[in-house]
């Protein structure tokens, strides 16, 4: 039997392009599609597929509520998406999260929804295999090379900076290496921020503008050698296969998975 679908925030760019990978997908059936900005309109047409009789509703919980899917994938905003993982669980319906800006209290009051419903979500800060590697093999240069700083550059209309992906990366350096790199310098910073954000040690850098879609590079420092590794998302179908599979992977899994690593086996 299919996996019943609801995708929320479905008439942006991610959103659109998750309607598209649900509907091609033999084990996925697109049950609901929610926007605060929907009219009731199909989203079929809306997403370049034609008739899906599957109209773009705007509020959450009263679909929730009527459709009953199995998993809702949300790619919102920062601002609203704590709300929805809390609409979701309490309604017993699985959750995948794609939008960013989750913090670690956060994720603590989600573990204990889930905890209280019973119910499991799957937050990944990048749904992209490659993204993924990238983060783990950061990790791994951390070891032994473990001044480094990053730098991630996404599209003028993200709104929360620095992206997930470089928070979590640089958290994933920071208990790598195993201990702080202390500056011996004062640093004089001309202009405010121009050193970027400080993560225990790790500087992060965020760049905003249009013509990319979701970039990051982490710059290790040794001694007479750098290190880069980069991954670049030139378009947003570099996520579908990630969510895709967190869709099929939620349904089996319990409690608060953090992070696409977990469900790869790598």
């Amino acid at each position: 039997m299919a996996i019943k679908v609801a995708v929320n925030g479905a008439l942006g760019n991610m959103g659109k392009t998750v309607i598209r990978a649900v509907h091609a997908d033999p084990a996925l059936q697109l049950v609901a599609a929610i926007d605060t900005n929907g009219d009731n309109g199909d989203i079929g047409p809306i997403a370049g597929l034609g008739q899906l009789q599957v109209p773009v509703t705007k509020d959450l919980t009263e679909t929730l509520q009527k459709i009953q899917p199995d998993v809702v994938i949300d790619f919102t905003s920062p601002f609203t998406v704590m709300q929805n993982i809390e609409i979701s669980l309490s309604l017993h319906i699985r959750a995948v999260i794609g939008t960013t800006g989750i913090t670690e209290a956060d994720l603590d009051r989600i573990q204990g929804w889930s905890t209280q419903y019973q119910t499991s979500v799957l937050i990944a800060p990048n749904f992209a295999i490659g993204a993924v590697l990238m983060m783990l093999f950061a990790a791994q240069a951390a070891k032994f090379m473990p001044e480094a700083e990053i730098i991630e550059l996404h599209h003028d209309q993200k709104i929360d900076a620095p992206s997930g992906t470089a928070i979590k990366t640089a958290e994933m350096i920071v208990k790598a290496r195993g201990k702080t790199v202390p500056r011996t310098i004062d640093e004089l910073e001309k202009i405010p921020g121009a050193r970027g954000g400080n993560l225990e040690g790790v500087r992060l850098h965020s760049v905003r503008l249009p013509g990319y879609v979701a970039h990051q590079e982490v710059i290790f420092g040794g001694l007479g050698q750098t290190l880069t590794i980069r991954h670049d998302s030139i378009d947003r179908t570099s996520f579908m296969p990630g969510v895709m599979l967190s869709v099929k992977e939620v349904m089996k899994r319990e409690g608060v998975i953090y992070g696409l690593e977990n469900i790869l086996n790598l």
